[in-house]
């Protein structure tokens, strides 16, 4: 079977308008103003209200785990190398199972994908939170439970973010997009503070036992989604319910690699996940022994990031599909780049917060943009798929953890953070140069 190359952007199917207008209909005042706004509009469609708050505390607990697993293996090993390796023992799972969860996106129940990761991450916080406060924790410990929460999180995620792009009209999707990126930001602004305040209060095994209690309150607001019919028993079984899981994952490869917009936008959040984002890997150094500040410190420059990402996603969900994608994501992702050479020479911890909020505002670029592209230009039977590959880029991430860590340990971790970060920018030149078609991209 050949598989569509489609190079304008592809509309969501299914009666998903009317919601809105239901949602203002019920509700006045305030709330009808705020869902006037373009930028709030996507709130009145249900589904994809509930996505959102799901995603509200699956981001939280999510954050909270970056400081608190770094903190936790650096506690137990005081190594730079392991800070890296734990990271990097998530990337088998992701290179490995991504084109079968994305299959599974397109062929089975979404919903249920969702509940049972969102479950099993919960239980898994809530192991952690007990070995700790038992004072049975191990590094073997950390190691196993990141593995098994990259196998969960594999499997999550594109169907998650096909459903969101299944519960909007196509002219909402980069608001929708975008206002999902707020929600995640508003959670990475304060899941990093919150961690850094319960392990200094608490230690670690409060905020693991917090964020198992997040993953708990997005599986019952998951409960709540409407079947969607764009999944496996859904309109377009030409792409999603037919044929082999292996033949179905070939075709989305093929989709993925033929339609340039995808793949311009693939490139550019892999260059940034290898060179670029790895940088967040080695703060648990720069809080503890190079800007001395501690555990609250690192949650304080995680959240001077979100902050700045922030801002960025509400710039996005506000102007909408009226920007030139394109551009701004490689304008956007150069500038992020050079925004982490820049904090990776600071000695002053304030400064070091201002230049965290820069990064924070133009990281959003290389992700929510990114994923906006990806989406627009795929087709609902298909979008499970290019959102697996879109996916795949953490195992890339992931490699770059643990060339960071290894850098760090031969080089020093402020050598190898300008260096790579430095990389990344060169990298976006580069996709300037020899991809024209990205600068029109909207």
């Amino acid at each position: 079977m050949e598989t569509p190359i489609l190079e304008k952007p592809v509309a969501p199917a299914g009666p998903v308008e009317a919601d809105a207008e239901k949602a203002k209909a019920r509700h006045g005042g305030a709330l009808s103003a705020l869902l006037g706004l373009r930028m709030f509009e996507v709130i009145g469609f249900r589904e994809f209200r509930l996505l959102w708050l799901g995603q509200a505390f699956t981001g939280m607990g999510t954050w909270m785990d970056q400081v608190a697993r770094g903190w936790l293996i650096y506690e137990l090993t005081n190594s730079k190398v392991q800070l890296g390796l734990v990271r990097g023992v998530q990337a088998l799972p992701i290179l490995l199972l991504s084109p079968i969860a994305g299959s599974a996106a397109d062929r089975l129940d979404r919903k249920t994908q969702i509940l049972v990761a969102q479950a099993l991450d919960g239980l898994m916080y809530l192991a952690v939170a007990l070995l700790i406060v038992t004072g049975r924790i191990l590094p073997w410990h950390v190691y196993a439970t990141a593995f098994a929460k990259s196998i969960v999180q594999t499997f999550q995620q594109p169907s998650r973010a096909a459903m969101v792009a299944d519960a909007v009209p196509a002219s909402h999707l980069t608001n929708a997009i975008g206002l999902n990126s707020v929600v995640f930001n508003v959670s990475r602004s304060t899941g990093p503070a919150l961690a850094g305040v319960l392990i200094a209060t608490f230690g670690t095994g409060g905020s693991y036992a917090v964020q198992a209690a997040f993953f708990l309150l997005a599986t019952l607001f998951t409960l709540l989604l409407r079947p969607m019919g764009d999944s496996s028993q859904g309109r377009h079984g030409r792409g999603s319910g037919k044929g082999s899981f292996g033949r179905s994952i070939v075709e989305g490869w093929k989709f993925s690699w033929k339609n340039e917009s995808v793949r311009i936008g693939l490139s550019i959040t892999c260059l940034a996940s290898l060179f670029i984002l790895p940088f967040s890997t080695l703060l648990p150094v720069f809080a503890r022994d190079i800007l001395q500040v501690g555990a609250t410190g690192q949650g304080l420059l995680l959240t001077g990031m979100g902050i700045g990402a922030l801002c960025s996603a509400v710039l996005i969900a506000a102007i909408g599909d009226r920007m030139p994608r394109g551009i701004i994501m490689l304008a956007g992702v150069a500038m992020y780049g050079l925004s982490v050479v820049a904090f990776s020479a600071s000695p002053w911890f304030k400064l070091s917060m201002v230049l965290m909020i820069f990064v924070g505002l133009f990281h959003i670029t290389s992700h929510a943009l990114v994923q906006t592209v990806v989406q627009t230009y795929s087709p609902s039977e298909f979008r499970g798929r290019t959102m697996a590959v879109y996916h795949q880029t953490h195992f890339v991430h992931t490699t770059g953890s643990v060339l960071i860590g290894i850098l760090a340990s031969q080089w020093g971790s402020q050598r190898a953070m300008a260096t790579m970060a430095a990389l990344g920018t060169v990298s976006m030149l580069l996709i300037y140069t020899v991809m024209p078609r990205t600068r029109h991209i909207r």
